[in-house]
């Protein structure tokens, strides 16, 4: 009985790491959607997982830079991999670069946080 209670606490965890992860295209999104979807992550889940494949693994770098130096996150886990990916069924496998990065809030992130929906509430007021 002990084995199935470790492996459904196993899958409770994998389930949430799942929820936090954001898989970046570089052809879909813009740079600030992923920036602004990575903050609301990190207010859900205190922090998130930027994950991302050959090309896109630039916009992935870029986003957790502009997290980092604005003040909002802190890095704490980067792992590269290769993955093997098909064109189309049964066709050989082709080696494809990939990148994790884990944000973390930092301790100013509520703060600021706060103070950009403040500044965004003056600006709808503006208008």
């Amino acid at each position: 009985m002990e084995g199935v209670t470790e492996g459904v606490n196993n899958m409770n965890i994998s389930e949430t790491q799942k929820k936090n992860r954001i898989q970046v295209s570089n052809t879909k999104k813009s740079l600030f959607f992923y920036v602004n979807l990575s903050k609301r992550y990190m207010q859900q889940y205190n922090e998130v997982e930027l994950s991302a494949l050959g090309m896109a693994i630039s916009t992935v770098v870029t986003i957790a830079e502009i997290l980092k130096n604005n003040g909002f996150a802190v890095e704490k886990k980067i792992r590269t991999l290769t993955v093997d990916m098909r064109d189309e069924p049964g066709a050989r496998p082709i080696p494809k670069a990939k990148i994790e990065i884990v944000l973390g809030k930092t301790e100013k992130f509520d703060e600021l946080m706060a103070a950009e929906a403040e500044q965004n509430g003056d600006n709808e007021e503006q208008n």
